[in-house]
């Protein structure tokens, strides 16, 4: 199915059939509640939204899982309320949005991730939710919030604790752990029903829990499938999704020693009777650094993957960054909020042109490996405090092939600010210059609280000043979302990394092929997050849990890997090659009519000499904002006043 792929969520109330008859217009889709009044309306594919009943209960999962109709049947008649949700969704994997309908009252959650979201506002006199704020925009007429656009500038999705506001006036999201509760006269409120679970296991006892989770996030996406297109970069992560959909077809198993092979088995033991995995199609893009050592670790992954179709476009057939931008300016951009996405727009089209031209209709990619998989610097402030003597035999070691200088590391090793004092000092100093890249100034890694973004050298004094006041804002009643610094970095980077999913699945949803991540379901972060911080990670061994978790499904040699691949060189050709058209862009640009950039600012540092990406760290958020705003303001004149740049736009 191509076309925006969207629902709404009504209350069983009279409010909520005044509601659905503003809605009506653009659904294809409308599902009851058990008083015959309408539930859910939307556009969806087949398949997308399965719904069991029993008696006057319904429940509805939207998304990627393999439940059946009758399965959820079996679930809604062990529901005791609406508050009895959560136990039984005990046991449903992949990702999908999950609501119960009973006796009056609605309750609906998204993920973990934010790879699925819900927002709601007021329409007819009623809570309405839905997966996309800017459908709930349209119904009511918002224009999208100057504040919120500012934010978008230091970078897209926005950082935690900024990432629950919406970009549309009077629409506001439902934070990724809480759900959302509709009475029947359309009364709303939230609460939460998810906590990170304490990262109290040692990393051997968490790995079967890890092997358990990914295997069935992967299965939630061949259930059903007759083709199925997956990243095959070369990278660990893509990696073992591929071995993992292709368990049927791999020859991983006959190539293992005796011990893995029965592990191998043991795995797929359910499945043996099944039948045959989707056919699977990898696609891999070739950087255009020569140094990129991605294509040799991606060549020996397909060497053991030989009945699998494998697409490898040349350099001269991938789009580079920053392609076919104008071709982004003159339709409706699929996203309803700013996203970074822009810059590889035309790959995107690319992508989605050869694998659905090969059947597939949802496409795999390794999002979240990173986070889950890796201990994130904050790390060591919790190690050294726990476990002084292990934590500086590891600073001894990461100094050594790193150079860290000692005083500096001690010095951020020392900081003992809460999580609001970090957020104060970071909007004191929005406005400060970037620090150098470690690339060219070898220093030691931040163990704060979070990144310490920094507006761009092109945003407007007032831009500044709201997003200082959104933080500062935040500052007075934002905690953490966990103790640790080194878990509260994983999952506020979860969240960016799902968020992210989220805009891209919708821009390519819109042309036929879903996205998906397996490492963001719900299950793999839990059992992720769940091994102690410090043993995600060892000097000298890249990411071992997922290593173990995957072995024997991805060959030994496979695994070997420690590196990871660097793109500079495609930004660098990207950005020469583009620039012209990034310079028209801003030149009279959307966002500096809206008072929010400063054109001349942003030529000026397209024009400059860039040694490595983080130089132009921002651009590509200001450019998602720019392109978003033009498709979501386009009367027939250019506004004449700021203001009306944004409050003319209609979704």
């Amino acid at each position: 199915m191509s076309g925006d792929v969207w629902f709404a969520i009504l209350p069983d109330g009279e409010p909520g059939v005044a509601a659905a008859q503003l809605l009506r217009s653009w659904a294809t889709e409308t599902i009851g509640h058990h008083s015959g009044r309408p539930w859910l309306l939307g556009s969806w594919p087949d398949g997308q939204v399965t719904v069991g009943a029993a008696g006057a209960r319904r429940v509805a999962v939207i998304g990627r899982c393999p439940v059946t109709a009758d399965e959820l049947s079996a679930r809604a008649g062990r529901l005791r309320d609406a508050e009895d949700m959560e136990r039984i969704a005990h046991g449903l994997t992949g990702s999908f949005h999950l609501l119960v309908s009973v006796d009056g009252t609605v309750r609906a959650r998204g993920s973990v991730s934010g790879a699925r979201r819900l927002f709601h506002t007021r329409v007819a006199g009623a809570t309405v939710a839905a997966d996309r704020a800017d459908r709930l925009a349209a119904v009511t007429g918002a224009s999208p919030d100057e504040r919120i656009l500012a934010a978008h500038l230091l970078t897209s999705p926005l950082p935690y604790p900024l990432d629950d506001h919406c970009v549309w006036q009077g629409v506001r999201a439902v934070p990724s752990f809480d759900c959302l509760l509709i009475d029947a006269d359309g009364r709303a409120s939230t609460r939460r029903w998810w906590t990170p679970p304490e990262p109290q296991r040692a990393w051997q006892d968490g790995v079967p829990a890890v092997r358990a989770a990914l295997t069935a996030a992967v299965d939630a996406r061949t259930a059903g499938e007759d083709t199925l297109s997956a990243d095959l970069t070369g990278g660990l992560d893509s990696t073992s999704l591929c071995f993992l959909a292709a368990r049927e077809q791999s020859l991983a198993a006959r190539e293992q020693p005796l011990a893995a092979r029965e592990l191998f088995l043991a795995t797929r033991e359910q499945e043996q009777t099944g039948p045959a995995g989707p056919k699977l199609v990898t696609l891999r893009w070739q950087s255009l650094d020569p140094d990129n050592d991605d294509a040799t670790w991606a060549a020996r992954a397909t060497a053991h993957l030989p009945d699998i179709e494998h697409v490898t476009p040349t350099p001269g057939q991938w789009p580079l960054w920053y392609s076919d931008l104008t071709a982004l300016t003159g339709d409706a951009v699929p996203t309803d909020e700013p996203g970074p996405w822009v810059r590889d727009g035309a790959r995107m089209a690319e992508l989605c042109r050869l694998m659905t031209g090969r059947g597939s209709r949802l496409h795999l990619m390794g999002g979240g490996g990173d986070e889950l998989f890796s201990s994130f610097p904050p790390h060591l402030h919790d190690y050294v405090r726990r476990h002084p003597l292990a934590a500086w035999s590891r600073i001894r070691t990461q100094r050594a092939s790193q150079h860290w200088p000692l005083g500096q590391l001690l010095r951020q090793l020392e900081d003992r600010r809460t999580f609001g004092q970090w957020l104060t000092a970071w909007a004191q100093g929005l406005n400060t210059p970037q620090p150098p890249s470690p690339a060219l100034v070898r220093g030691a890694p931040s163990t704060a609280w979070g990144v310490d973004l920094r507006m761009p050298p092109w945003a407007s004094r007032d831009a500044a000043e709201a997003v200082r006041d959104l933080i500062e804002e935040a500052a007075d009643t934002a905690e953490p979302l966990a103790a640790q610094r080194g878990q509260h970095t994983a999952l506020a980077c979860v969240r960016t990394g799902g968020r992210g999913l989220r805009l891209l699945d919708q821009v390519m949803s819109r042309q036929g092929l879903g996205l998906a991540a397996p490492f963001l379901d719900d299950q793999v972060i839990e059992a992720a997050l769940a091994i102690r911080v410090a043993e995600r990670s060892t000097p000298g061994r890249y990411k071992p849990v997922l290593a173990e978790a995957v072995r024997g499904i991805v060959p030994d040699d496979v695994l070997r890997r420690n590196t990871k691949g660097e793109y500079s060189a495609d930004f660098h050709v990207g950005l020469r090659r583009n620039r012209a058209g990034l310079m028209e862009l801003f030149d009279g640009s959307w966002l500096d009519r809206a008072g929010l950039i400063d054109d001349a600012a942003v030529r000026e540092s397209l024009l400059g000499v860039h040694p490595t990406p983080e130089a132009l760290r921002s651009l590509s958020s200001s450019l998602g904002s720019e392109i978003w705003l033009r498709a979501r303001s386009a009367p027939a004149r250019p506004p004449s006043t700021p203001s009306a740049a944004i409050s003319e736009g209609a979704p």
